[in-house]
């Protein structure tokens, strides 16, 4: 069970949509579910579904934990940057999903570590996340990095949440951005319609900071590097969409008629920087390019002639 204690923001909204809008992981027919029994209280009394609540008002809901899922270790090839004793830096491919969830509990890159490190990684996320400090998109590819312990994730996951943890990443958006560089200072939370997407909005989010910088110019699209601030679910896709520019290719957020045609986001975790957990020295690692991105670069550059 997971106790969730929330302040409603605003007057007049619904508890089970409050619940479903809130940051928690559930929709608003298990809010629903929960409510009814008896598991959501407002203000120290038990809630009911259609009530309407005031700002200021005490939420708490208790979660029941997933069924657990034991995923399976599976032997496939992992470009490892870097491994020792604590941790290990995985330049993940394009296409692969970082942990296991409904439809997708085989060919994952958890699936490829348990058969690479056995029962060497934390287990502060549980089975179905262990040793993930941080997550990339299945169709975002690079660097990300995996704990082997639970001494090393809570040293990392303070690391990302004081935003001394290095992240970059290249993508290619939609336009021509104005400027050559700049920061976009935007809450990031769950779109209030489409719970599968993500939104600027000033409702039920969090700080999100993205700090961009234009590598190249192509004839309607741009080659940008971000440097992330701050790590929420599709950060960049989202912000870059805010400004009007969206990733090539992202199938949620992107134009539907491009230009150039582009399967999935071109976006890539180009750098990653941290402090070693025992040893304190600060490592940093940078993937290269892949052969998509590189070979969506060369459409562009002919277009662009």
């Amino acid at each position: 069970m997971t106790e969730h204690k929330l302040v409603c923001g605003a007057s007049g909204i619904r508890l089970d949509k409050f619940l479903a809008l809130a940051d928690i992981g559930i929709s608003r027919s298990m809010a629903v579910t929960l409510i009814e029994g008896g598991g959501v209280t407002v203000n120290g009394k038990q809630g009911s579904k259609k009530q309407k609540l005031a700002a200021g008002d005490r939420v708490e809901a208790v979660v029941p934990d997933p069924e657990p899922y034991e995923a399976q270790a599976e032997n496939i090839p992992l470009d490892i940057v870097y491994e020792d004793g604590d941790l290990l830096v995985v330049n993940k491919p394009k296409g692969m999903v970082v942990h296991p969830a409904a439809g997708n509990y085989e060919g994952t890159l958890v699936n490829a570590l348990l058969y690479h490190c056995g029962d060497s990684l934390s287990g502060i996320n549980g089975v179905l996340r262990p040793g993930i400090v941080h997550r990339i998109d299945k169709d975002t590819s690079g660097l990300l990095i995996v704990a082997k312990n639970d001494a090393s994730h809570r040293s990392l996951a303070e690391q990302i949440k004081a935003h001394s943890f290095t992240r970059a990443y290249e993508a290619v958006v939609f336009g021509s951005l104005r400027d050559d560089e700049g920061t976009v200072d935007a809450p990031v939370g769950r779109h209030p319609v489409d719970r599968k997407k993500m939104c600027v909005t000033q409702k039920n989010s969090k700080p999100a900071v993205t700090h961009y910088q234009v590598l190249n110019r192509y004839k309607g699209y741009t080659h940008i590097r971000c440097v992330l601030e701050t790590g929420r679910t599709h950060q960049i896709r989202v912000h870059m969409a805010y400004l009007g520019h969206p990733v090539a290719g992202d199938p949620v957020y992107g134009v539907k008629n491009e230009r150039v045609s582009f399967t999935g986001q071109c976006l890539h975790a180009r750098q990653i920087g941290f402090v070693h957990p025992s040893t304190g020295a600060y490592l940093e690692f940078t993937s290269e390019l892949p052969p998509y991105f590189r070979e969506f670069l060369n459409k562009l550059e002919k277009i662009s002639k």
